[in-house]
């Protein structure tokens, strides 16, 4: 048998509801001139995703008030199929009480706890699958 790779481009609706059936997902921002990633809890609320961050962290610095990525993907474990969605957006830090109340946490200590939005300006994905013909 000999593995035929696919891929299928999802809407944008389809990117949102898989965006939203994921629990963590990866921020890509930049710190000190070069880029960097880090995996963060989050919730989707309104077209934005909704992340917390430590005030004196890297993460916050980086992503603050800048065009970030954040993307989520989920696999099975051979790798043969899976999904990745890609957002791409202007990160601003919020205080609306209703969006301070999601169930997001920083896993580094959480001194000067913040929040931060991400609108979905741009989103993309694919459904990745493996056919064995």
């Amino acid at each position: 048998m000999i593995g035929h790779e696919g891929a299928q481009l999802l809407d944008r609706v389809e990117c949102l509801a898989l965006l939203s059936s994921a629990r963590v997902g990866r921020v890509v921002y930049t710190h000190r001139a070069m880029p960097a990633v880090e995996p963060v809890r989050f919730s989707v609320r309104d077209d934005a995703v909704i992340f917390a961050a430590s005030s004196g962290s890297p993460l916050y610095a980086g992503a603050l008030d800048t065009v970030v990525a954040f993307e989520v993907d989920d696999f099975d474990p051979d790798l043969g199929d899976g999904w990745y969605v890609t957002v791409l957006g202007w990160a601003v830090e919020t205080r609306e009480a209703a969006l301070l109340a999601l169930p997001v946490c920083t896993w580094t200590p959480a001194i000067g706890k913040r929040y931060l939005r991400i609108p979905v300006t741009s989103v993309s994905g694919h459904r990745v699958t493996r056919r064995i013909r």
